[in-house]
């Protein structure tokens, strides 16, 4: 089942194709309906949760008047407004996350830049309870393994008949660096190599020795969608995020990701560096 937060995306996407198909302008369309011009932006980019109500008007206004086709419109506004499953983990997800989870969770294709740290979706729990441990504000056990329990139910999305197809350029540093400790770190290096044998994922890693590169001050995620068009830029701050929609800043990002991707190791370079790394960097806790 598609996640709300996609099926608010697709929703915009098709009044933006409507309103384009009818020549309107965006600012036409706010001031005939008794909305504000940034009400008609979040609804065509999916920020914003739809009436039943707006849709009619929207729909009588664009002149769709089968009824079979406005009933598809109307059940999808339905869907759109329920509660994806993260939202049973509100507390311990920021509400500048719960958007990146909704749209991950319906990704046909994720492409992952990662400095510092392994990403998310290819964690091991106790990786993550290591990264939760060191948060600036004062968590208690509880919560910490919520939220463990939270990243963990993310990658369920590998066990779909049609995962999402991940590829993640890694730092070398994100590899290097021990977080929990090298026991810790020797599972979550196995875990890697062990998800790099998923035909859907592909793991590489950008050596130290590569120098400079395009993307040394910057972490990103490229979402790509099987029915819903345009990509998303997912850029993390410590205390929010940043989606880019533009197709200049995904142009940009696409071009920056491919010379990551063509500058790291190859898959199978790269799974056999994680092999040495495994027995010869965190062969002992010393």
């Amino acid at each position: 089942m598609d996640s709300p937060t996609v099926l608010r995306r697709r929703l915009g996407s098709e009044f933006r194709r409507l309103r384009e198909q009818t020549g309107l302008q965006a600012k036409t369309v706010a001031d005939t309906l008794g909305f504000s011009a940034a009400k008609v932006s979040r609804i065509e980019s999916g920020q914003t949760t739809l009436k039943e109500s707006d849709v009619r008007a929207l729909l009588e206004l664009y002149g769709v008047r089968d009824d079979f086709e406005r009933r598809q419109f109307i059940s999808l506004t339905r869907r759109s407004t329920q509660r994806g499953w993260w939202h049973d983990y509100g507390d311990a997800l920021p509400d500048w996350f719960q958007t990146y989870v909704g749209l991950e969770a319906d990704a046909a294709r994720i492409r992952a830049y990662e400095t510092e740290l392994i990403p998310g979706l290819l964690q091991t729990p106790d990786y993550a309870r290591a990264m939760f441990r060191i948060s600036p504000s004062e968590q208690r056990h509880g919560e910490i393994e919520r939220r463990v329990r939270l990243r963990i139910q993310r990658q369920e999305v590998f066990q779909r008949a049609d995962p999402p197809v991940v590829q993640a350029v890694l730092n070398e540093s994100a590899l290097r660096r021990a977080v929990g400790g090298a026991e810790v770190m020797r599972a979550q290096v196995r875990h890697l190599a062990e998800l790099a044998h998923k035909p859907s994922v592909t793991i590489q890693v950008l050596p130290f020795s590569t120098g400079t590169h395009p993307a040394m001050s910057m972490a990103f995620h490229i979402l790509s969608f099987a029915d819903v068009p345009g990509d998303i830029v997912y850029v993390e701050a410590l205390t929010s995020s940043l989606y880019l929609e533009k197709e200049s800043d995904i142009a940009r990002h696409v071009i920056v990701f491919d010379q990551l991707a063509s500058t790291a190791m190859n898959a199978e370079e790269s799974l056999s560096w994680m092999h040495d790394l495994v027995a010869e960097g965190y062969g002992d806790d010393d």
